[in-house]
């Protein structure tokens, strides 16, 4: 697409990052506007939309046989097209004031590495939403971006972004992806892990809402960053009985250590791969960590203890997919080959 036109494109986008925990729209001259669950409720026979963002979450486990409350979106791609594209509409019309006169042009992420199956899947639900065209950056390039690296420098940058549905280890260099290793492998792992953990040493049965909660508030993967403890209600499998019990960071440690070991391993593993001349780069500025994952705990100490390399936090690792997008929208011309332009 030639200067002028893409000029165009961008002056009316707004930029979405399709998260399998949440969705974040950034829209141009505004900023990040909206952040909401990735989350739909559903008739179950007719297949209309109940709610979708904040309050189709609260439904998640509590629904009647009538209504179905669910994710869309899973390990990073679109898992129910027609649920996903009701969802972007939904969210479309919330960031527009409640109306679609004008046709969003759209900007969105995707995983490194998805296949052209995904990747037109992800365009075509877009569309479906009510976008007039839909160009794609991928992942890992908008976290470095919305982290503040320089990614067009001559020399290696590595991003680690840990979301709900993928952790995307990558190195980057003149504005492009030199190698990366897409995992899938993140929150929600961590979340079923620790519900899987409650069942087996406990015998009592959390919701995957619980788990979250748990992971968020007294969560941890390294003793030097052990924090309180926190009583949770579930039931106890041997009664059937409601009941109240106490856990601790050491607790959650324990139950996430497995998918987490696959997030180490996949940094080492990339680590080793880097050509020697970006392994010195990044020996000297650091790992960058984004997304959600980003905040558990410990991480940070516990990467730089295996790598032996400095590892920093983004400084809204929630919003840097978003945030890296926005600014690709509002001054593309600093990004040149970030977006990928496919549809029109």
């Amino acid at each position: 697409m030639r200067g002028t036109a893409k000029k165009a494109y961008m002056s009316r986008s707004i930029g979405i990052d399709l998260g399998t925990a949440n969705t974040i729209v950034y829209v141009k001259g505004k900023g990040i506007v909206l952040r909401e669950p990735s989350v739909v409720a559903i008739e179950a026979k007719s297949g209309k939309v109940v709610a979708v963002g904040s309050d189709a979450k609260l439904m998640l486990g509590r629904t009647p046989g009538s209504i179905i409350a669910m994710r869309p979106f899973k390990d990073g791609v679109i898992a129910e097209f027609d649920v996903t594209a009701a969802m972007l509409h939904q969210f479309f019309k919330k960031v527009s004031g409640n109306t679609m006169l004008t046709r969003p042009r759209v900007v969105i992420c995707i995983p490194y590495g998805v296949t052209e199956v995904e990747k037109r899947a992800v365009e075509n639900a877009t569309l479906e939403a009510g976008a007039q065209s839909v160009a794609l950056i991928e992942e890992p390039i908008a976290a470095a971006i919305g982290s503040g690296l320089k990614i067009g420098e001559a020399r290696g940058h590595m991003i680690c972004d840990i979301g709900g549905g993928t952790t995307e280890v990558a190195v980057i260099s003149l504005g492009g992806i030199v190698l990366s290793t897409s995992l899938r492998i993140a929150g929600d792992e961590m979340d079923e892990a620790i519900v899987g953990y409650m069942r087996r040493r406990f015998n009592v049965l959390i919701g995957e809402s619980t788990a979250e909660l748990l992971k968020k508030n007294i969560g941890s993967i390294h003793p030097t960053a052990d924090r309180s403890e926190m009583q949770v209600r579930g039931r106890n499998l041997l009664s059937g009985l409601p009941t109240t019990i106490t856990i601790n960071s050491a607790n959650i440690r324990e139950a996430i250590t497995e998918p987490v070991s696959h997030i180490v391993d996949a940094l080492r593993t990339t680590l080793e791969n880097t050509p020697p001349e970006l392994s010195g780069d990044i020996y000297d500025s650091g790992i960058m960590l984004a997304g959600g994952g980003a905040l558990l705990a410990g991480l940070d100490v516990l990467l730089s203890g295996v790598t032996g390399i400095r590892v920093l936090r983004a400084k809204h690792p929630l919003d840097a997919v978003a945030i890296g997008i926005g600014r690709v929208i509002e001054s593309e011309d600093k990004y040149p080959g970030a977006v990928m332009y496919r549809t029109r």
